[in-house]
């Protein structure tokens, strides 16, 4: 069976919307575009996350302890799609608020997507920082 490739505007919608949802703090509406076994790698963490379970109890402990997403902007946006899937990159400037104060990041994001059948979930997330 061949699976469908992805077109660049469904890649875009879908890391747009991820992007939207995280800018927005909404870890329901955030979590809900990600397969249950994504796994996640921050360098500001020192281990891979193994699943998406994992990450919705850091979440929490994040804004239990203070924490928000004050802005997140995306650039640069590139699309690659396959059979099956696709791989979006940007970069992205995001500014967060704390107990300790406000932080701002600038990244280079990868996010890995599986077609399905709704469209397109995320399997993989992926930040370094932008040098």
């Amino acid at each position: 069976m061949t699976l469908p490739t992805p077109t660049d505007e469904a890649v875009r919608a879908a890391a747009s919307a991820i992007v939207e949802a995280f800018a927005a703090t909404d870890g329901p509406r955030y979590f809900s575009l990600f397969a249950p076994d994504a796994t996640f790698v921050f360098h500001t963490e020192p281990a891979r996350i193994e699943d998406r379970a994992a990450y919705e109890a850091m979440w929490k402990e994040w804004v239990g302890g203070g924490w928000s997403v004050e802005s997140c902007a995306s650039s640069a946006a590139a699309v690659q799609a396959f059979p099956g899937g696709a791989v979006f990159t940007h970069s992205v400037s995001t500014s967060v608020s704390t107990a300790d104060g406000p932080m701002s990041y600038r990244e280079r994001e990868t996010i890995v997507f599986r077609s399905n059948s709704g469209g397109l979930i995320a399997i993989h997330e992926h930040l370094s920082p932008q040098p």
